[in-house]
């Protein structure tokens, strides 16, 4: 097989694998049934997910899976043991326990902390202080992206794949950030018509990679805040960018899709550390 054959080949096992996991987060993710599903052996299939994924299969599916916990918290009223056996976790104190060592909270204090936002509780002139907000001049970006439609929460499926796809061909250290782009408002367009897309930032001379569309996000002037944290605690950032800051600034927003910055890696940096930049195109 030559080397680009062998490399679309590991893609496509990549992807597959990607996608059962994320399809099946409260069944069987042990290494042989993702060994099979890459159709690989267990032993060499493991040394391959964490060469192309720089983490460990085990420390992606604690991940992947926690990481939807905290939307399910934030985002239903279902008990925490009813998630704990959603998400495979034997009793509703093994989950507290891995919750608490990705979040640094349990989940009920997780619930409680972050499924509201403070500021749109409040009408105190502090309310800024609870997101920073600037308005920045921000430069064209160029970007290889894949698009999606359907729930938000969903995203980082998408991430992943494109991940894995820029790092099977040996693109990804051309890249930049990752970048998401959201055209539809949830609270009035049906979930499943969301229309969204996972990117990366290239240089304008990179050729576009198949499979991936190019993108192209005008330079524009735009409010940025910047979140730090969980990402399950973005939709609260949102709802205040909308909601308390917008409102109140005496700006009007641009008619085009606001975006994310994706400025470090949930493979390499710690929940309480993760950055994101907010960007909402501005008049």
């Amino acid at each position: 097989m030559k080397a680009g054959q062998s490399k679309a080949a590991y893609e496509k096992r990549m992807l597959r694998v990607l996608e059962y996991i994320y399809d099946n987060l409260d069944g069987d993710l042990s290494l042989d049934t993702l060994a099979d599903v890459a159709c690989m052996s267990r032993f060499h299939w493991h040394r391959v997910f964490q060469s192309m994924r720089g983490e460990t299969l085990a420390t992606a599916i604690r991940r992947i899976r926690l990481n939807r916990a905290a939307l399910d918290l934030l985002q239903s009223d279902a008990a925490v043991t009813e998630i704990a056996e959603r998400y495979g976790y034997p009793s509703a104190q093994s989950f507290s326990r891995a919750f608490k060592g990705e979040y640094g909270v349990a989940p009920g204090q997780f619930r409680e902390n972050k499924s509201t936002t403070p500021a749109l509780a409040s009408a105190r002139n502090d309310v800024f202080t609870m997101h920073p907000v600037e308005i920045r001049e921000m430069p064209e970006r160029y970007l290889q992206a894949l698009s999606h439609r359907g729930s938000y929460g969903n995203m980082g499926a998408i991430f992943s794949k494109l991940a894995a796809m820029l790092s099977s061909r040996g693109v990804i250290r051309n890249c930049g950030p990752f970048i998401g782009i959201y055209y539809d408002d949830p609270a009035i367009v049906p979930e499943d018509e969301l229309r969204s897309y996972a990117g990366a930032v290239v240089p304008n001379s990179l050729e576009n990679t198949s499979g991936l569309e190019p993108l192209v996000i005008p330079a524009c002037r735009c409010a940025v805040l910047r979140h730090q944290g969980a990402y399950a605690g973005l939709q609260a950032a949102f709802s205040y960018l909308y909601g308390v800051w917008l409102p109140s600034s005496g700006e009007e927003a641009a008619d085009q899709p606001c975006y994310e910055i994706f400025l470090n890696s949930l493979t390499n940096t710690s929940t309480e550390d993760l950055l994101v930049e907010i960007c909402l195109p501005l008049q």
